[in-house]
């Protein structure tokens, strides 16, 4: 009795800390971003004041059971677009000759396992839970792993990790033994090897470019004649500035449709041409067709493999929607009908051999055929969507990384912070996946090109869980093995068959994503060598006061607002700043823009001011959420800092300076920073190309980190310095 007494216990406190987990994790997003801040995005020098401001108590509630199925009802037009058009492409582009009923079976045996193992079994079940805060992708996986392990690589690349993470961590491994001192020797691997590392996160920037050149390559096989391509693609990319909501809006009823159609297409084929298919569920036919048809089976497999393209979206787009509502979409709607789908076509095939060029279409009962050939073409649009939104993600999460060239992120939901659209990202895609079309005039080369980038976006994938599963999650070895090299072996063997793929236009996606694994090389190099420039001449307080207390300064009346980061410590061209004019004005006030992942920041809690020095110099760190209005023109700004500040004064003197400046609205003066990088001589002609022109032209053309702040113009000064690294 007293043994089932503490057993049940045991279980209460276990319950009980997994329900803190949830919570934890709801709150994550929250406080990951605000102990960056204080902890990273600003900074305490020696002998600085802080003024702490309350941080936010507004929390992400967790999703109601309809909500959830609402999310799941609108991913079908969002997610699953791609993933669910294959049973249109999958049997015709095999090309097989003289069928049996046995070789039929087992290529749909082929189509359900690998459905069933890599797409339910990998995805659904593994993958989406080793997601970044309700983000998915390889960029979000390695996130998620930068916040357990410690990285000290040449790549300046933000960390994310914060004190909310170890909470979690420690929650989440409560009561396992899993990991052992394999877990411990692969952390310790990863923060001690330099190399390491910066492998890692080139092949992070490697699978996430793959899939963004997926995403310019989808669109541009959704019809065949080149015309009718080009204006749908037009609209396609035109809509995408409506958002994820008003989008799936329209592209769900048409995929609903799409995959009951395709259910009970399925079971009537089955039943009236032949029910004996469904034994292909025993996995046994597969060997069958590969010991019967050896290479002819292998080159199969780059055609069923066009059966799971897709499936790396699911996870890419899982900050569109949530986990559960994608698992529940998939289980219940797609799986069956994509299952049933593939198994009718089958059953039509043993009977009509010849008809596998076509099929899909060949196995339509004619009374349905022609609505189903419109349901079909505007499933085919559809299809392109999945990947259009997982670029948006993508670029979201590199930006947050601090590895991607600035643009506008664009959030169209006040409720799911991960439903976002870039503008500059959509008309890049529109303009490479019209090039494609036009290009190849939506020739078999285009069709050879799908899926090859994919698979290894798979492998990569594969590889990430497998370090977060040993290392974050301390999952069992043995359960970790099982996980990697069956994976492993089956994504390697697709692989080696996709590679035939390569000359035939597989080439195409390749280039896509070197042109972008060269745009963040070039960029995250650039900003670890200007990060390494702040860092060794960066200002301390003491030569911020010596400066200021030199006779040959002059302090004029007013505020001077000088926009800066001060994460690395007081930038270099303040410095620069202060000794070209020799002058200061009386109150100098270094603000730090950050935008946290929430819908708003509350007035009250909008700034975190600190002293710098004895000077009358100040720093301001300026939080706004996505959906606040950055208007800093306005005397209520001006005032409410200068009102923040005096809670820092020492005596009545400096208040009255505070107020002062505020009040004098013509005396207060925007100072916005720039710095261009120039490399030294000393420095190679790989170095010299990326800093000099690379670099230099992606930070000219993208876009201002404070171009969305409303800042009065007359009143705005910009100063320039050069870095010669």
């Amino acid at each position: 009795m007293h043994n089932k007494l503490l057993s049940i216990v045991y279980i209460y406190n276990i319950y009980l800390l997994h329900a803190n987990e949830i919570e934890i994790r709801n709150n994550c997003i929250m406080g990951s971003i605000e102990l960056e801040i204080s902890s990273g995005g600003d900074f305490a020098l020696p002998g600085e004041k802080i003024g702490v401001v309350a941080t936010s108590t507004v929390e992400k509630e967790y999703p109601a059971a309809m909500q959830t199925l609402l999310l799941a009802y609108q991913s079908l037009g969002i997610v699953y677009g791609d993933l669910g058009t294959s049973p249109v492409n999958v049997f015709s582009a095999t090309n097989l000759t003289n069928l049996s009923e046995d070789d039929l079976v087992g290529t749909l045996s082929l189509i359900m396992w690998t459905l069933t193992i890599v797409v339910l079994v990998k995805y659904v079940f593994i993958v989406l839970q080793a997601n970044d805060h309700g983000e998915g992708g390889t960029f979000a996986l390695y996130s998620y792993i930068r916040r357990h392990i410690n990285f000290h690589s040449n790549f300046s690349v933000r960390n994310t990790r914060s004190e909310s993470d170890l909470i979690s961590y420690t929650v989440h491994n409560y009561g396992k033994g899993g990991g052992g001192r394999l877990s411990t020797k692969t952390k310790e691997f990863l923060e001690k090897s330099p190399h390491a590392q910066n492998c890692l996160t080139v092949l992070v920037w490697i699978g996430t470019c793959m899939v963004i050149g997926d995403g310019a390559l989808t669109p541009a096989t959704c019809d065949h004649v080149v015309w009718i391509s080009v204006v749908l693609l037009i609209a396609l990319f035109a809509f995408q500035r409506c958002g994820t909501s008003k989008v799936s809006f329209l592209f769900s009823p048409i995929m609903l449709i799409w995959f009951a159609t395709n259910f009970s297409i399925g079971v009537y084929n089955i039943i009236k041409h032949r029910p004996s298919v469904v034994k292909a569920v025993s996995p046994h036919y597969i060997v069958k067709f590969f010991l019967k048809n050896g290479k002819i089976a292998w080159d199969l497999l780059g055609s069923v493999f066009l059966g799971i393209t897709g499936a790396e979206a699911m996870f890419a787009d899982l900050g569109h929607f949530n986990k559960r509502a994608i698992q529940l979409a998939f289980s219940l709607v797609v799986y069956p009908s994509l299952i049933l789908s593939y198994a009718g076509e089958t059953a039509y095939l043993v009977k009509n051999p010849e008809k596998i060029t076509d099929a899909y279409y060949s196995s339509l009962p004619n009374r349905v055929y022609w609505p189903m050939f419109v349901i079909s073409t505007l499933a085919a649009i559809v299809a392109s969507q999945s990947m259009i939104s997982a670029s948006f993600s993508i670029v979201k999460q590199s930006l947050a990384l601090g590895c991607f060239p600035r643009v506008n992120i664009i959030h169209t939901s006040s409720k799911h912070e991960g439903q976002v659209y870039s503008p500059e990202i959509n008309y890049l895609l529109m303009l490479l996946t019209v090039g494609l079309v036009v290009g190849f005039k939506g020739g078999v080369q285009l069709a050879n090109a799908y899926g090859v980038v994919v698979i290894w976006v798979m492998i990569i994938t594969t590889f990430l869980t497998t370090i977060v599963m040993l290392v974050i999650w301390k999952t069992r070895v043995l359960l970790v093995l099982c996980f990697f090299f069956p994976y492993i072996i089956i994504e390697g063997i697709f692989m080696t068959s996709l590679l035939n793929k390569i000359p035939q236009g597989g080439w195409v996606p390749l280039a896509i994503s070197a042109f972008f694994v060269a745009v963040m090389l070039s960029w995250t190099y650039g900003r670890s060598k200007k990060t390494e420039y702040e860092s060794k001449n960066k200002m301390t307080t003491q030569e911020l006061d010596q400066i200021l207390s030199s006779n040959s300064m002059h302090r004029t009346r007013g505020a001077c607002f000088f926009f800066a980061d001060l994460g690395n410590g007081i930038p270099p061209i303040i410095r620069h700043y202060i000794q070209h004019t020799n002058s200061v004005r009386e109150v100098m006030v270094i603000v730090t823009i950050r935008i946290l992942p929430i819908k708003t920041v509350p007035p009250r809690e909008r700034l975190n001011v600190g002293k710098l020095g004895n000077g009358g110099i100040y720093r301001c760190t300026v939080r706004f959420g996505y959906g606040d209005s950055q208007e800093m023109e306005g005397v209520d700004y001006v005032a409410s800092v200068a009102k923040k500040l005096q809670e820092l004064a020492d005596d009545s003197d400096e208040i009255r300076m505070l107020s002062e400046s505020a009040a004098a609205r013509d005396e207060v003066v925007f100072v916005v920073g720039r710095t261009i990088l120039k490399a030294n001589r000393d420095g190679g002609i790989l170095a010299r190309l990326t800093i000099d022109h690379i670099y230099r032209f992606l930070q000219k053309n993208s876009r201002s980190a404070i171009s969305t702040l409303g800042i009065p113009l007359e009143r705005t000064l910009q100063v320039g310095m050069l870095y010669e690294i």
